[in-house]
């Protein structure tokens, strides 16, 4: 029973965080064009800078970093002192990784509420000072975008990192109880350059 869940909670999240890299990827991109126009703008002669530009890089990063931090968290690419876990027994070490795990979802939990608040509440409803939508080119009138946009990356953060957490806890729990089970595997975190 648990095997299912954890396979059907692995297929999801590898799914949804490949689809977030490859938009933090884009995301990337847009965002250094929109900084070499500023840049072009602001230091060529005859020239105005453009209002626009840097709350849209602001906007760019901020959603970049909220699509691509729950694969480093899956991957154990945070920054992590290991050195504790890596000189207990097996069993010992992961109790301790259930015990952490949990601590860490009480976090993510009034993180996700706190994301929600602020994306959904009161913040979220103010508009961006530059950041249009040019619907007048379409016939209609352009539209100041709402900060609960930008609010929303940290919020899917949040959520997607607690989904992650209970898959490690699974996988956890699973590593305790039954250390021989063959576990899915993200062939994705192979690729990641590590420290160690």
């Amino acid at each position: 029973m648990f095997m299912m869940v954890l396979n059907i909670l692995f297929a999801i999240n590898t799914t949804i965080l490949r689809i977030g890299r490859a938009l933090a990827w884009i995301a990337l991109g847009i965002m250094v064009a929109v900084i070499l126009i500023q840049v072009f703008f602001r230091y060529v002669p005859f020239l105005d800078a453009l209002p626009w530009p840097e709350e849209a890089a602001r906007f760019l990063m901020l959603w970049m970093t909220g699509l691509i931090a729950p694969s480093a968290y899956r991957w154990g690419g945070f920054v992590a002192i290991d050195m504790v876990p890596q000189a207990l027994p097996k069993a010992i070490c992961a109790v301790l990784m259930i015990v952490l795990l949990g601590l860490s979802t009480l976090v993510l939990i009034v993180a996700v509420q706190l994301g929600w608040q602020h994306t959904m509440g009161f913040g979220g409803n103010f508009d961006s000072s530059s950041l249009r939508l040019p619907l007048d080119w379409f016939g209609g009138t352009d539209t100041k975008i709402k900060l609960r946009y930008m609010y929303g990356s940290l919020l899917f953060c949040v959520v997607m990192m607690l989904v992650i957490n209970i898959e490690l806890i699974i996988r956890s729990v699973f590593a305790l109880v039954s250390p021989d089970t063959e576990l899915p595997d993200d062939d994705s975190a192979t690729n990641m350059v590590r420290a160690d």
